[in-house]
């Protein structure tokens, strides 16, 4: 098996978030796409299957479950195989679009709920706003230096449940972010195996309806201020959220024996 590393939501290497992509003409067994996900040990790593038609079914895996939906290794799947792709998923049908260095992946919007947080990590500054988007819990923190500062406890993050838990604040007043970020976030997934996910294009799918509503522009720039950071453009568009980013190939990777 072959599998291509890509940094996704950046134009830099060693930044971004990499993601494994295979292109197979048929899955392998799902015990064998977990193991392979393990043995990579990324974030993310996409398994990709022509379809007759053009199009192409995916799946993603972390190192320790199969998700319903993902943006980077999706972004880095489109990489792979150039000119605009769909992508039959967990999620319906995602499209794929390449533009000038770009590409800008249609999703589904998953506009936020307010709602009480079980409990405040240990290491994670006072809320101003709690709520639950999608598959996770999602929090905004008074200023991008609380976030950047933060430190949340993973074992107190992974006890309140759900997917993950999803940090954000205002860009403004915040250091060393790209020119023109309106937001910043992290993302701590322990229940899926990934204590901090470096750039995470789900959970734009509800940074961007939730920085919509306040900011009052339907096109935003996300900063994902992890380790290794990554820029994530986000255009709402009713149900649906354009997310827009560059990728940098890395490596290439073949998988000797087990598959």
């Amino acid at each position: 098996m072959k599998l291509t590393v890509v940094d996704a939501f950046t134009d830099r290497p060693f930044t971004g978030n990499p993601a494994a992509v295979t292109v197979v003409d048929a899955f392998p067994p799902d015990g064998v796409m977990q193991a392979v996900a393990r043995e990579m040990n990324l974030s993310e790593t996409a398994f990709v299957v022509p379809r007759d038609d053009g199009t192409y079914d995916l799946r993603w895996f972390t190192p320790t479950i199969e998700v319903n939906l993902c943006g980077h290794a999706t972004l880095a799947s489109a990489f792979v195989l150039g000119g605009s792709p769909a992508f039959h998923t967990r999620s319906g049908l995602l499209s794929c679009r390449t533009d000038d260095g770009f590409i800008e992946m249609d999703f589904p919007a998953v506009p936020p709920a307010a709602a009480d947080l079980p409990l405040v990590p240990d290491g994670l500054p006072a809320p101003v706003w709690t709520g639950v988007g999608g598959e996770d819990w999602i929090v905004e923190l008074a200023s991008g230096r609380e976030l950047v500062d933060a430190r949340p406890d993973i074992t107190a993050v992974a006890g309140i449940g759900k997917r993950a838990l999803i940090v954000t604040a205002r860009a403004e007043g915040t250091d060393g972010l790209p020119p023109g970020t309106d937001f910043v976030s992290r993302f701590f997934a322990p229940n899926a195996g990934v204590p901090e996910d470096p750039v995470t294009g789900s959970a734009h799918c509800v940074l961007a309806p939730y920085w919509t509503d306040r900011l009052g522009r339907a096109e935003l720039t996300g900063y994902q201020a992890s380790a290794r950071g990554g820029t994530v453009k986000v255009r709402v568009n009713g149900d649906r959220v354009g997310l827009r980013g560059r990728a940098v190939r890395m490596s290439e990777v073949t998988l000797l024996a087990g598959v």
